[in-house]
């Protein structure tokens, strides 16, 4: 995983702070398409392309929302190889891969550089393309998915509102209060540079699964009674949490099937139409077990565990509108 650095590439890792604490940098192409036409970005179908990765928790919340708002015949894709090395997210030859259908680029690194020559920064998943103003739009998960939700919903063929009007604080707040602890705190804890870093992170972590726990025993849903973007946003955390991060990133003090509501949750969102499409599990085990050397220097690929995430999910218990 490099970066940019005014467009020349180097393969340098994520930094740490002085006494060893994870540090991600924030993400660089923050515009919006809106349907208002009051951006450059207007809501045009076969305007933009998607780029992502199957084994991407951020990448993954765009594709859910693509799926359940049935925006797959507006907005086309292409998928990363599921290793990652020295040059970044790669279209080489491999299972899940689809082409770059814009660029016949091999990189995406060179995705980047198209829309901006001089770029200094992380070449992430997702990405969304313009095609018509040549450039990237947005490559921050939570904006796409607001985007895909509001801005592209004349464009749907399925109309369901993930942001209802009078939850849109509640919503912002909830994504908010997620990220660090939990989407971002397994990477806070995988890659921690030191004891006391990662006894912080892993501490945190677990600590906001006991809230969030407690929190579903009352309601449906992370907001209430209705589904939201949120619960997009924490689904794909979950999803990979026993896959691969339980062992991996050292996340081992609790299981997610050890918390019931946050299983059931889980299975429910997985349940949803189109949602198990959108997951690749093998792509999931391979993408972590393989390309962090520094974790995994032998590149071994953890068979299990086996989720079982067919059964009841149990929470119809509870009311939802």
């Amino acid at each position: 995983m490099g970066m940019f650095v005014d467009g020349h590439w180097t393969p340098r890792w994520y930094g740490h702070t002085k006494d060893g604490h994870f540090v991600r940098e924030d993400t660089r192409f923050r515009s919006w398409i809106r349907a208002d036409g009051s951006s450059d970005h207007p809501a045009e179908a076969g305007r933009y392309h998607l780029y992502v990765s199957l084994a991407c928790p951020w990448a993954h919340r765009v594709l859910i929302m693509r799926a359940l708002k049935g925006l797959e015949g507006v907005l086309p894709l292409s998928c990363v190889n599921a290793f990652m090395g020295d040059d970044g997210w790669t279209f080489d030859e491999g299972p899940g891969v689809v082409p770059d259908a814009v660029h016949s680029a091999r990189l995406l690194r060179d995705v980047y550089l198209k829309g901006r020559p001089y770029y200094t920064g992380r070449v992430t998943v997702p990405v969304l393309w313009d095609k018509v103003a040549g450039t990237i739009v947005n490559n921050e998960s939570r904006e796409i998915i607001r985007m895909l939700d509001r801005e592209l919903d004349h464009l749907a063929t399925v109309h369901i509102d993930l942001c209802p009007e009078d939850l849109v604080e509640e919503i912002d707040a909830t994504i908010d209060a997620l990220y660090q602890p939990i989407n971002n705190g397994v990477y806070r804890t995988g890659f921690a540079g030191s004891q006391q870093a990662y006894d912080e992170a892993v501490g945190q972590l677990f600590e906001a699964l006991d809230r969030w726990e407690a929190v579903l025993d009352g309601q449906r849903y992370l907001c209430g009674d209705r589904l939201t973007e949120a619960d997009l946003c924490l689904f794909t955390t979950l999803i990979r949490f026993d896959l691969v991060y339980h062992t991996h990133f050292k996340c081992n003090v609790r299981r997610i099937v050890d918390y019931p509501n946050l299983w059931g949750h889980t299975k429910e969102i997985y349940q949803l139409p189109g949602v198990a499409e959108t997951c690749d599990f093998d792509h999931v085990r391979r993408h972590y077990y393989t390309s962090h050397e520094s974790l995994n220097p032998k590149r071994i690929v953890a068979r299990g565990p086996s989720l079982d995430l067919s059964s009841p999910h149990g929470r119809d218990r509870l009311p939802a509108a």
